[in-house]
């Protein structure tokens, strides 16, 4: 078995178990949910055992409680499966001392039951895992850390180098942040996704819900989506992109029955739009933007290699855009923040906002890189910066361009930071 590469949630399960009676950890298939997990269990109940599944779903139907014996914290992995487990730890971390008593790990939200019957509000902590980053995988050197920007002076110098080059950006979006794919290399890493993207929409995409899809539709939608990514085109838009490429027609309510089931099995995390003070009234764009959790769910989709997205640069920027969010997302929950995106009507726009709990946030543009289009993405910035309401808000923590390329991160004379993603960290 390969060795255990530490994650960033890591940190906060250990940070949360210290004042939760329970979490529940959500996300993708194979992004690992499960390995992580063990790493903090005592002990574990595996509902999905195959030589155990049928006694465990009727353990949980006549006696959950049964099931939440062991040492603590204990480990239930695909809770989901059955949902009356729910409650059952609910009651338990009611009657028992203190705090970190169970962890729940889904790669589905469950089903729309009567078998919950309580919210879990006060016992239960929502995490989300995310494929992994390219400073977990170890392609960043993370010298430059978002969280150290949030409380840096605005003069203070950052250093960094990446050691990454164009080809291994191409290489990174298509092989993904899948844990297992990372301990592979070549085309042994990049199959992974494409078998990724068969199982989703011959089965996972069914399963979910009990509706029974079409496998060459949610392939057309797919495909669909990954030409759309870090755009807020609606839903009748793609039902539109797909008849001109592909001739198949698609209703609107087709494409949110099967865009809500990608959701629920977590392949697609659109982003919400930030909506700041500004000094004008400048109306601002409240869609959001589509995005796949992992980038490499788009490269398989639309059936391309590192190769063709060298051909592509404009391809590649999408992609890279996915990628970044991504990270971007992982980076900002470790520190309880979130991501947005940000575009007014008039198209001014911000690709990702971070924005913290107390209110600081850092405005970043995300550029493949070169003189031209990292000169766009600082001017960008730095309109963006001056329409907000600095008299109602803090002023930005920081003005970042990210690129793919691009040997150095150093901040420039007037002050946005230029950081490529083989430097960064959270």
């Amino acid at each position: 078995m390969a060795a255990y590469k530490k994650r960033i949630l890591d940190d906060v399960i250990e940070r949360r178990l210290r004042s939760k009676g329970a979490l529940i950890i959500e996300g993708a298939k194979w992004c690992g949910k499960t390995t992580t997990c063990e790493q903090h269990a005592a002990s574990i109940l595996y509902m999905n055992d195959p030589s155990q599944v049928s006694q465990n779903l009727q353990m949980a139907e006549m006696n959950p409680g049964f099931l939440l014996k062991g040492d603590t914290p204990r480990l239930i992995d695909e809770w989901q499966m059955a949902p009356k487990l729910f409650d059952a730890v609910r009651f338990e971390t009611d009657h028992r001392e203190g705090f970190g008593h169970f962890l729940l790990t889904g790669s589905a939200v469950p089903k729309e039951t009567d078998e919950i019957h309580h919210t879990g509000t006060g016992r239960f902590a929502w995490l989300r895992m995310r494929p992994m980053t390219v400073y977990e995988s170890g392609e960043s050197t993370g010298e430059v850390s978002i969280q150290k920007l949030f409380s840096a002076d605005e003069n203070e110098m950052i250093a960094g180098e990446s050691r990454l080059s164009l080809d291994d950006i191409t290489y990174l979006i298509c092989r993904g942040g899948w844990p297992q794919a990372t301990f592979l290399e070549g085309e042994d890493a990049l199959i992974q996704a494409f078998d990724y993207l068969d199982a989703i929409v011959r089965s996972d995409i069914n399963r979910v819900d009990g509706i029974s899809r079409n496998e060459e539709r949610a392939r057309l939608l797919m495909k669909s989506y990954a030409r759309h990514q870090g755009t807020s085109v609606p839903y009748t838009a793609i039902g539109r992109d797909i008849e001109a490429h592909d001739e198949a027609s698609f209703s609107q309510e087709t494409i949110l029955s099967y865009t809500n089931a990608l959701r629920k099995i977590f392949v697609i995390e659109d982003c919400p739009a930030w909506n700041p003070n500004l000094r004008s009234k400048t109306a601002i764009r409240t869609a959001d933007t589509r995005y796949y959790s992992d980038p490499s769910i788009a490269a398989a989709s639309l059936g391309i290699g590192p190769k063709d997205l060298m051909n592509d640069l404009n391809t590649c920027g999408l992609l890279f855009e996915t990628m970044c969010m991504r990270d971007l997302r992982v980076y900002a929950e470790s520190m309880d923040g979130s991501v947005y995106h940000f575009r007014t009507k008039e198209g001014l726009e911000c690709d990702a906002v971070i924005h913290l709990r107390n209110g600081s946030y850092g405005l970043i543009e995300i550029k493949l890189g070169g003189d031209k289009l990292v000169e766009e993405g600082a001017g960008n910035l730095k309109k963006v910066a001056e329409k907000i309401d600095t008299e109602k808000m803090k002023t930005p923590a920081f003005l970042m361009v990210l690129t793919a390329v691009g040997t150095y991160a150093y901040r420039r004379t007037d002050g946005v930071l230029v950081v490529p993603i083989g430097c960064l960290k959270n």
